[in-house]
């Protein structure tokens, strides 16, 4: 019997709709037998994630998320997945006490990122994502420079990213000025590829050419995932 995957899901609806399918399809991509991995779900009320963030609070969001991992535990879950990149500006502590072992997005990208060589990047997300250290501490450590938009270009992203694609709504403006946003990195600062750093983030963007790679955190954290459920 495969192990059972568990996901903390609905921090960003849309993106655990996107993780669900994802795994689906990278698990029968390699099993080809029509089987399909066996799943948990433990949708959360994205409010109260961000009540914590918003008030700078990480304790409080690593006790939120332990909580939360230990409903997937105690159902069974072998392994599990946060799928949202902001919540990783915790990963490490909940990783040490969390009862079932986690795969980290950021972990994941950054090995996918020197598999492919690229020393330079830049990184798209949320305000936190953008202004923390979470991501750039693990790209630093082996390596690897992390550039951002400048700060009212995160202003743009993160305004559009928590009213609009957390709620599904993904319109050609908003995707139009990201575009401009990622071509001026790309001028700017030489960047190799573009982390997509927010799992809304690719609905958006996924199938758009800026003439370097998109690091699509979400698929990437899929893969893994499969990776660990079939070892």
């Amino acid at each position: 019997m495969t192990k059972l995957l568990g996901l903390i899901g609905g921090i960003s609806p849309e993106s655990t709709i996107d993780y669900y399918r994802l795994i689906l399809d990278a698990y029968r991509r390699v099993m080809n037998d029509g089987s399909a991995p066996r799943i948990l779900i433990n949708s959360l009320n994205m409010q109260e994630a961000l009540a914590y963030l918003n008030a700078s609070d990480l304790d409080g969001l690593t006790e939120f998320l332990l909580i939360e991992i230990g409903r997937l535990h105690r159902a069974g879950a072998d392994l599990g997945l946060i799928t949202a990149n902001t919540p990783h500006l915790v990963f490490d502590a909940v990783a040490a006490r969390s009862p079932i072992p986690l795969i980290s997005i950021v972990e994941a990208t950054r090995d996918y990122a020197q598999e492919c060589g690229f020393r330079k990047l830049g990184l798209f997300g949320t305000r936190f994502t953008m202004q923390a250290r979470f991501f750039f501490d693990v790209f630093e450590r082996a390596g690897m420079t992390l550039v951002v938009p400048d700060l009212a270009d995160q202003d743009f992203i993160h305004d559009k990213y928590m009213n609009e694609l957390t709620a599904g709504i993904f319109n050609d403006a908003t995707r139009n000025r990201m575009l401009a946003i990622a071509h001026d990195l790309i001028k700017t600062h030489a960047i190799q590829a573009l982390i997509l750093g927010g799992t809304e983030l690719p609905l958006l963007l996924r199938d758009a050419d800026i003439g370097v790679p998109w690091l699509d955190t979400t698929r990437i954290h899929v893969a893994r995932a499969v990776e660990e459920l079939l070892w």
